[in-house]
């Protein structure tokens, strides 16, 4: 990294590209996740995260959170908790005559939402706004959320007791939805001897020094704003979004199994995914490799199937699969060069 790494782009890059690589080194398998936790990152998009419990998910986040020289909070999401718990509430003080606000956990730079469909439907309604608007509303008055305020929450799924599924108007303001499963033979038995080695538990991030601060971060979402994304693609990532909504346009096979398709928002979240993910893999332009890569993570929950699709076997993340499938923008992989394409 160069002495000042807000100067020039390639060091910023350079920086984000090493950030990566302590996340590798901390965490034993999930690469996908950490490449779609830095990709959050670098586009100050929502993640949410859903997997079994013990899959690292939280220890993935807090990894993250310090190896970014940022504000950090964890918040527990449970039954009992409040809206006030989260945003923060007025507090009146009987010597000065008056109340005054105090900031919640929203108001840190990263937020862990942990076990987030636990919580009921008052706290993911002022989640909602914070999310949004990035800022915060209590008792008439409006608080401003830090300019890189980004919320990674975990999820287990539906099938197990006590969890609640999200409204759907919140899942829309997640970037990406990124399923974990269990960890290979071989990664596993990695987790086993670096605990051994260590002497320490798996879950224990207190060696991840931070390596870059909040004010690279905000300058290289600027510079993933800038990656080249060619006209083809462009074109090619709004017809697979519009085909989310009629998808026998591609497959006539897909006739009848969609209620709601992926909104202009989803859009917008593949480019600037596809971008952050060019950045991160140390390029300035995207390849369809990006986008085909990062559309289910990108469009598996904003996309309403029906019953017919459940009793065909057909979720979401088929759908877009069948969908890439039968696109000739993405058949044999042709990637239009850097700026010349």
């Amino acid at each position: 990294m160069s002495a000042d790494p807000l100067l020039e782009t390639p060091s910023r890059q350079a920086a984000v590209i090493e950030l990566r690589a302590v996340l590798a080194r901390r965490i034993v398998g999930q690469q996908a996740l950490l490449d779609r936790m830095v990709v959050a990152l670098l586009t100050g998009g929502h993640l949410l995260v859903e997997g079994l419990p013990g899959l690292a998910k939280t220890t993935a986040v807090k990894a993250l959170a310090r190896a970014v020289h940022a504000g950090f909070q964890r918040v527990q999401f449970t039954p009992d908790l409040l809206p006030g718990d989260i945003t923060g509430g007025d507090i009146f003080l009987p010597a000065e005559g008056r109340s005054r606000f105090v900031a919640g956990p929203l108001f840190h730079d990263i937020v862990l939402a942990d076990e987030i469909n636990r919580a009921p439907a008052k706290v993911q309604s002022a989640l909602l706004e914070a999310m949004q608007e990035r800022q915060v509303t209590v008792g008439g008055a409006t608080y401003p959320l830090p300019p890189m305020f980004l919320v990674m929450a975990t999820q287990n799924p539906l099938e197990q007791s006590g969890t609640y599924p999200l409204p759907e108007a919140q899942l829309d303001r997640f970037l990406l939805h990124v399923l974990i499963d269990y960890p290979s033979a071989e990664q596993e038995r990695g987790i086993l001897d670096r605990d051994l080695a260590a002497g320490e538990h798996a879950g224990d991030d207190a060696e991840v020094e931070p390596r870059i601060d909040a004010a690279v971060v905000l300058r290289s979402r600027e510079d993933v704003r800038r990656v080249y994304l060619a006209e083809t693609l462009r074109d090619a990532i709004v017809e697979l979004v519009r085909c989310t909504r009629a998808p026998q346009l591609r497959d006539p096979a897909l006739e009848g199994l969609v209620d709601a398709g992926a909104s202009p928002r989803a859009m917008l979240a593949l480019a600037h995914s596809a971008q952050a993910l060019a950045y991160l893999r140390g390029r300035d332009y995207v390849i369809p490799d990006d986008i085909v890569e990062l559309a289910p993570d990108v469009l598996r929950h904003r996309i309403v199937l029906n019953l017919e699709a459940e009793l065909r076997g057909i979720d979401a993340d088929a759908l877009v699969r069948r969908l890439l499938d039968a696109s000739p923008a993405w058949a044999g992989g042709a990637h239009p060069g850097p700026r010349e394409a």
